[in-house]
């Protein structure tokens, strides 16, 4: 009998030039982090990689053209499709409209800084929250996400304010 594989997958968003120092700890062992854009700077993903390889996207704040910050990112890890994009090409991202616009498993967005998980007949749609400077009374939050055996599972995690 074989031991089903995990993978562990980091999510982030909207950091604005900022990383916690806890974002280490929630962090800490993933194999890939998903960063949903706002990044604001390469420092930031340089940081980031420190923890483990990082895939970005651009947001509506970051610059256009950066080779580092496509519009979206879609992969697949563990045999579940992920896709990740800001949010606001929807305009006011909804999990209703990210579902009708993106046929992925695992959606990935940011940009309303509020961290949410939804399951709508087995797909995800995540925003981890925002993980840089404390907005709009929000707490900041990241997310884990564990894939096994195609299996879903993700588990917001708080900031220190």
């Amino acid at each position: 009998m074989s031991v089903p594989h995990e993978h562990v997958v980091g999510l982030i968003s909207d950091t604005h030039g900022l990383i916690r120092p806890d974002v280490h700890t929630a962090l800490a062992g993933v194999e890939l982090i998903l960063h949903a854009g706002d990044v604001r700077g390469d420092d930031i993903l340089d940081e980031l990689e420190l923890i483990a390889p990082v895939r970005a996207v651009r947001g509506n704040t970051d610059p256009l053209g950066d080779p580092r910050l496509p519009e979206y990112v879609d992969l697949e890890v563990g045999g579940v499709r992920i896709h990740i994009s800001h949010g606001h090409e929807v305009g006011a991202p909804t999990p209703e409209k990210l579902l009708a616009r993106y046929d992925a498993d695992v959606i990935v967005y940011g940009h309303t800084h509020k961290a949410l998980v939804v399951n709508v007949d087995g797909r995800w749609v995540v925003n981890p929250g925002a993980a840089g400077p404390r907005r709009f009374d929000l707490l900041p939050s990241v997310a884990r996400m564990v894939i096994r055996d195609h299996t879903v599972d993700i588990t917001l995690v708080d900031l220190s304010a």
